[in-house]
C-alpha cells in the first residue's frame, strides 16, 4: 500500500547489508544505550499515559523505535489516516505513531504488515467506506486479530476506529470486527476512551517484550556471521 513517491523516512526500513550491520554495530549498542538513557522515568504513575515519547536524532537508527501505534487503512484513506495521526499526537500526546502508508514500497504486505504490528504496541483499524472496497483490508484486519490472540502481550491491542470522515456503518461492518468495541471519534466518550485505552504501562510491558526479542535476534545474527 506504500507508495513509491512518499518522501517520509519509515522507520522499519531494512539494513542494506548484515556487513554493514556489524561494522557498525558498537556504534548502534552506543545509540541504544543513549536511547534508553532519554527514557528513564521520573517518579510518575506508570498506570496513565504520558507526554514520556521516544526520542531519537536524525544519524539514529530509526528502526530501533517502538512505536505507539500503527494505522491500518485503505489507500484512499491516506489523508484521513494521517489527520487520526496527528490528532492522537497532538491532541493526546500519544506518539510516535505511523500509518502503513508510510511501509517502503517493493516489499512484500505480509512483510509489512508483520513489520507495522510487531514494531508498535497498538494497531488501529481504520474503519470507513473504502475499507470494504480493498480485499487487503480486511485481510490485515483478519491477521492482526490472529496475532493478538496468539501472543499474550498483545491481547486487546487492536482496535477499530470510525472516524468522523465517512466512517464505515456498523451494518456494513464484518462480524468479527464489529464484534469489538471500536472508538467513535464523533462520540462524546471518545477523548475518554483514547486514554483509557492508550496505557503508559502497557506500552512499556511490550517495548520490553519487543526489546528483548530483538536484542536475541542481533545476537544469533552476530554469531551466524
Amino acid at each position: 500500500m506504500g507508495s513509491s513517491n512518499s518522501k517520509i523516512k519509515f522507520p522499519f526500513s531494512p539494513r542494506n547489508s548484515v556487513k554493514d550491520h556489524y561494522r557498525n554495530v558498537e556504534q548502534k549498542a552506543f545509540n541504544q544505550n543513549s536511547a534508553l538513557g532519554d527514557l528513564s522515568f521520573t517518579e510518575t504513575d506508570t498506570n496513565s499515559h504520558t507526554d514520556t515519547q521516544e526520542t531519537y536524532s536524525g544519524d539514529e537508527d530509526t528502526g530501533d523505535i517502538f512505536y505507539w501505534f500503527v494505522i491500518l487503512h485503505a489507500e484512499d484513506d491516506t489523508d484521513e489516516a494521517v489527520r487520526v495521526q496527528e490528532l492522537l499526537h497532538n491532541e493526546f500526546r500519544i506518539k510516535p505513531g505511523i500509518i502503513f502508508a508510510e511501509m517502503p514500497s517493493g516489499r512484500h504486505l505480509l512483510e509489512n504488515l508483520q513489520d507495522a504490528m510487531n514494531g508498535s504496541a497498538w494497531t488501529i483499524i481504520l474503519l470507513t467506506e473504502n475499507f470494504l472496497s480493498e480485499h487487503c483490508c480486511e485481510f490485515q484486519a483478519y491477521a492482526c486479530l490472529f496475532s493478538s490472540l496468539t501472543k499474550p502481550h498483545k491481547g486487546n491491542t487492536v482496535i477499530p476506529l470510525r472516524p468522523r470522515n465517512t466512517s464505515l456503518p456498523l451494518e456494513k461492518t464484518p462480524l468479527v470486527l464489529g464484534a469489538l468495541n471500536a472508538l467513535q471519534e464523533d462520540s462524546p466518550g471518545f477523548a475518554a476512551q483514547v486514554k483509557k485505552i492508550f496505557q503508559e504501562s502497557s506500552y512499556r510491558q511490550q517495548q520490553a517484550v519487543w526489546k528483548n526479542k530483538k536484542e536475541k535476534e542481533d545476537v544469533q545474527e552476530l554469531l551466524e556471521w
